[in-house]
């Protein structure tokens, strides 16, 4: 297949070409960089096609493309603060604008949602049929609300032009090529406890998330690229982790003597978090395998072998 990559250079996108590859696809790799990076993309570079593109604005692809997968967008939460307008453009004008490739070159169009969709929830473990508890004027409406409307752009374009679409919510992921200073957890708490300082939490700890590890995901969206499936899907890890207990985990991994610091939770920020799976065992006979012990120890080398 001939696929294309929006936002390819990013951590999610960048594993997802590598994997691509590795199946023996062709694949272009667009991307704007601001928080993407062509180092994510330096083992296999000779082996794609990259491009420079803001997919805000208007652009051309002369090859065929057979499916494009939309993963374009600033997504922690520094971001949400630091670069507002740029997901909500990503999400909207950039999800258009490739909907209209898609549409042109009858492609299969892949969106890659998010688990924040749901907000801050109330019902555990969440489904793809819960709505979410979203406070659309908070500071992560910017990419909660964005993904939300990417999600019905999409399924638009499925009802009105039978356009072949999938959607993914993606939980929790962790794996080489996260940024080490993007204010995600894990990234933050391996890089706090690989230089001895304080790690430091937001809010008492006991708050919860589903961690995912990276080729798990990967395998995820793959099967999902071929199923006969159009409505969103959940795609992350079932074992609920308490924040405190993360840190536990990785100082064991990193044999780490880092102490604690506790500061105020973020308005919004969810207290627990967690997927229901059973439409994903369901349709694509998919559910994660490797153990979070497992992942962290991957990640964590990959993290100390950048320091060197």
């Amino acid at each position: 297949m001939n696929i294309l990559i929006a936002g390819g250079a990013g951590f999610i996108g960048s594993n997802l070409a590598e994997y691509l590859i590795k199946k023996r696809h062709k694949v272009i790799v667009l991307d704007n960089l601001i928080t993407g990076s062509l180092e994510n993309l330096s083992n296999f570079s000779k082996k794609i096609k990259f491009i420079n593109q803001d997919i805000t604005k208007s652009f051309k692809i002369k090859e065929n493309i057979d499916l494009i997968l939309h993963l374009a967008s600033p997504a922690s939460v520094k971001c949400f603060y630091k670069y507002p307008l740029e997901i909500i453009k990503a999400n909207s004008f950039g999800t258009y604008n490739l909907l209209e490739l898609a549409r042109n070159k009858s492609s299969i169009f892949l969106f890659a949602s998010t688990s924040e969709v749901y907000g801050d929830p109330k019902e555990h473990p969440q489904g793809e049929n819960y709505f979410g508890n979203v406070n659309p004027a908070g500071i992560r409406s910017v990419y909660d609300e964005a993904k939300r409307f990417g999600e019905t752009l999409t399924l638009a374009y499925f009802r009105k032009f039978n356009l072949n679409v999938k959607i993914i919510r993606i939980f929790n992921t962790y794996g080489p090529r996260m940024q080490k200073d993007d204010g995600r957890v894990i990234p933050t708490f391996i890089n706090q406890a690989l230089k001895g300082e304080p790690i430091t939490i937001y809010g008492d700890g006991t708050q919860t998330r589903s961690f995912c590890y990276i080729k798990d995901l990967i395998e995820g969206i793959y099967k999902l690229i071929f199923c006969d499936y159009h409505l969103p899907v959940n795609l992350g890890n079932f074992q609920e982790l308490s924040i405190l207990k993360l840190i536990e985990i990785i100082k064991k991994i990193t044999n780490s003597k880092s102490g604690i610091i506790y500061k105020d939770l973020p308005t919004d920020d969810p207290k627990r978090r967690r997927p229901d799976l059973k439409l994903a065992k369901k349709i694509l006979n998919w559910e994660p395998i490797i153990p979070i012990e497992e992942g962290l120890k991957e990640t964590i080398k990959w993290f100390n072998n950048r320091r060197l």
